[in-house]
């Protein structure tokens, strides 16, 4: 069952996908009928409050959810099984290096949720005072500046501690030693205090909806997310120009994770699990198209 406020590993992550795609797709006869499916039960699952969902096994009320929307919905009138594809995903293999700061900030919007995006537009782009964006987007005033606040600092670190790339390098793979082995202390060490963790679900895998704050916390849960699995390996892969990590469960990419290291200590964790956004790395165009 899954711990309100944890992280869950992949292989579980994607094995539950796997299965109610194949659910959907056995009754719809469609793949991207299934797929739309998904989309729903998802949603629907974090529609639910953390007491209602700690009170259930996941894997058993999303394949409940699949069937009950699959059998309001007409079939497809054709049926006809679709071409196997990878599931799909973001983040490309060998894109542009974005402008530091600018990737930062689009990075943390990306991650936040509607409310907290909207909040954070409001307080730091528009300039509108806290209490009016709390207002708007029915949170308090601490809520509201939280990702403000939080996007503010990672880039402050960044721009006052500039590491070379051949060391961002060095403590990326020192990362994914740790993670590897399971050492939550050497994992600890090579991140900030107030270091913080972003996931990337997209609302398409049971993903975690906050960010993660904190050395010990944040490191227990990449552990969680990249626990020793004999179908799962983690690797160091260029990612927008810069070191960061590939988590494969079989021959799928099912995590891309980026850093923003200050100094000798990572300052920001971007987890992206999202299988839209991981379609270029799973399905890559054939060469020369």
């Amino acid at each position: 069952m899954e711990h309100t406020g944890e992280a869950v590993p992949i292989a579980e992550l994607l094995d539950e996908r796997r299965h109610l795609l194949e659910v959907a797709r056995w009754i719809l006869g469609s793949r991207i009928a299934a797929e739309g499916v998904l989309d729903e039960a998802y949603r629907r699952w974090f529609g639910l409050s953390d007491r209602q969902r700690a009170r259930v096994v996941p894997r058993a009320w999303l394949t409940e959810a699949v069937g009950a929307i699959c059998l309001g919905r007409p079939a497809p009138a054709d049926r006809q099984p679709e071409a196997h594809r990878s599931p799909q995903g973001t983040g490309c293999p060998g894109t542009a290096v974005e402008e530091e700061a600018g990737a930062v900030l689009m990075r943390a919007l990306e991650s936040l949720t509607p409310a907290e995006r909207t909040a954070f537009v409001l307080d730091d782009v528009v300039g509108e005072p806290p209490d009016t964006a709390a207002g708007i987007v029915g949170r308090s005033e601490p809520e509201c500046t939280e990702p403000a606040d939080r996007a503010r600092r990672g880039l402050r670190a960044r721009e006052a501690r500039p590491i070379s790339p051949h060391r961002h390098e060095q403590i990326v793979r020192s990362v994914r030693r740790a993670c590897a082995d399971g050492d939550s202390g050497r994992l600890s060490s090579l991140l900030a205090p107030d270091v913080t963790a972003f996931f990337d679900g997209g609302g398409k895998v049971r993903a975690l909806t906050r960010p993660v704050d904190g050395a010990e916390r944040v490191a227990r849960n990449l552990l969680t997310m990249f626990a020793s699995h004999p179908r799962t390996t983690l690797h160091t892969h260029s990612v927008n120009g810069r070191t960061g990590l590939v988590a494969r469960y079989n021959d799928e990419v099912a995590a891309v994770v980026t850093f923003d290291v200050a100094g000798a200590r990572v300052v920001l964790v971007w987890v992206v699990l999202n299988p839209d956004k991981l379609r270029s790395w799973n399905d890559p165009r054939p060469s020369g198209a």
